[in-house]
């Protein structure tokens, strides 16, 4: 047998190469969130084009990130199946392919199968790897990691933004599409930097697996075919694949029902603002290139704002009660789209997208932390899978319900009204499920506590089980056929 040692799971480094895979990280996900929202530069020009509503348009956006989420669970069983860095690259590939077939599109339908679902899904294999990386390379400063990285989508917002009035000007929408697909493929690149890790332990792993083989090849050899135990073990087996990969238990764990019911309603409001935000500057009057710097300024604050809630998370006063933290964040963010309406002026857009990065980059730096301070490194990658099929729902509504609001008041307030709204309550909802979380979690642990330390309880348990050992032993009128029987059998023995 190999050594105890061999067998280990070696501890994250915390350093070291894990940095490079930061960088990387902050690539990948800065455009599996940062490119639907840069998108929406082309709204406005696309829409004249094939003549469609705001809502219909708001589509576009809306398939591509409940795509990117929707797909989360085939990202996490792809993930623990091949590792991180072959998913990541064959998302940049699928990336690129969807928007350069995009450029040749002639309807909004064909638009929301290369740009929404196809783009989508590479964006979904870009997004999940780079978050579990991060898990599995750091531990003490993973919060501090997890906002480095998470950096990555108001730096790529803030250059895609600008970008993209730049290309649309020289090149048209199908020109810039093309360029786009092109950049899109250096998330290929990002993917080779994700060094696996623990290649020792992959191997011991593979030795116990194939000593189990045999030893089992070996008892069916002796015992003879079990044909009636097969079809039970085939059928086990099946479920246990399919658990391996996503860990339906979690649907019993109290912390992650909250998070998901939580983040399920946040989503609701959480995407259609920032979709939203250069058409309705330029609704107001404001030129092109104005609307546009409005995402770069919101940007700009939200790539301060990730890296410092990142620390603050990480400090001794917060990490214990980061939960409290991101619901205040939530929050937060719906009050800003609340007070939007009153900011007439570009002056007063200026304000609103300053504190909307800040309260956005909040939100983002602790949406994946939270959740796994609920449920461990461990079942990580399970819980990402299922809480992103849950959200891609709302996701998928969000920006659409948005237009039709538009469309039918012919005004963007009520937008951001049913947006504020919806977040306000989703913060108010985690901030108060979590202290019922918080006090069931000391209750539960004073508990345990309490039955270690009691002398009486293990003192209990030990009476306990010698009475079942004195009681098996005593003489009853059902043991006197048994005691009979061994008698007979011991003057047999002595030839009596």
């Amino acid at each position: 047998p190999a050594p105890a040692e061999a067998g280990r799971v070696p501890g994250p480094p915390d350093g070291g190469w894990g940095w490079v895979v930061v960088f990387g990280a902050f690539v990948s996900i800065g455009f599996a969130y940062a490119f639907p929202k840069g998108l929406a530069i082309f709204f406005k020009e696309i829409q004249d084009f094939f003549g469609t509503s705001y809502s219909e348009i708001a589509w576009v956006s809306s398939i591509m990130l409940a795509t990117t989420y929707g797909a989360g669970p085939i990202s996490s069983i792809l993930v623990n199946r091949y590792g991180s860095r072959p998913v990541v690259m064959f998302g940049g590939l699928l990336c690129g392919v969807g928007m350069i077939s995009a450029a040749f599109c002639t309807s909004i339908l064909q638009l929301y199968i290369c740009v929404g679902f196809i783009t989508g899904f590479g964006l979904a294999l870009n997004l999940q790897p780079s978050v579990i990386i991060i898990g599995k390379y750091f531990l003490k400063r993973r919060p501090i990691a997890n906002g480095l990285a998470m950096a990555g989508s108001p730096v790529m917002l803030c250059t895609l933004a600008p970008l993209n009035q730049f290309l649309f000007d020289n090149f048209g929408w199908r020109g810039s599409f093309l360029i786009l697909g092109a950049i899109l493929l250096n998330c290929c690149v990002a993917g080779a930097l994700f060094r696996p890790i623990g290649p020792g332990t992959a191997l011991v792993k593979t030795q116990v697996t194939e000593e189990g083989k045999d030893a089992l090849k070996g008892k069916i050899t002796e015992d003879g075919p079990m044909e009636n135990k097969t079809e039970e073990e085939g059928e086990k087996d099946c479920f246990e694949k399919v658990n391996q990969y996503l860990d339906f238990s979690l649907f019993k764990h109290r912390g992650f029902l909250i998070y998901l019911i939580g983040n399920v309603l946040m989503f609701l409001g959480f995407f259609a603002p920032i979709v939203f935000l250069a058409p309705y500057a330029k609704h107001t009057g404001i030129d092109e290139y104005s609307a546009a710097f409005l995402l770069s300024i919101l940007a700009i604050v939200d790539m301060v704002a990730r890296p410092t809630t990142g620390i603050v998370a990480n400090s001794k006063w917060v990490r214990p009660r980061i939960q409290y933290f991101f619901s205040f964040a939530i929050a937060f963010n719906g009050a800003c789209h609340l007070l939007c309406p009153l900011a007439s002026s570009y002056t007063g857009l200026i304000v609103y997208s300053s504190f909307f990065g800040l309260a956005f980059g909040m939100v983002c730096a602790m949406l994946f932390e939270t959740l796994m301070d609920l449920v461990g490194a461990a079942r990580f990658t399970s819980a990402v899978g299922l809480v992103t099929i849950a959200e891609c729902c709302t996701i998928l509504l969000g920006p659409p319900i948005g237009g039709i609001l538009i469309d039918t008041f012919g005004d963007y307030k009520y937008m951001f009204i049913k947006c504020g709204a919806v977040m306000v309550l989703a913060g108010t909802f985690l901030f108060i499920m979590n202290y019922y979380n918080y006090r069931m979690l000391a209750k539960e642990e004073k508990e345990r506590k309490a039955k270690e330390e009691d002398p009486k309880s293990v003192r209990t348990e030990n009476e306990g089980k010698t009475n079942w050992n004195k009681d098996s032993t005593q003489d009853g009128p059902e043991l006197e056929p048994l005691r009979e029987k061994g008698e007979g059998i011991k003057m047999e023995m002595n030839g009596t």
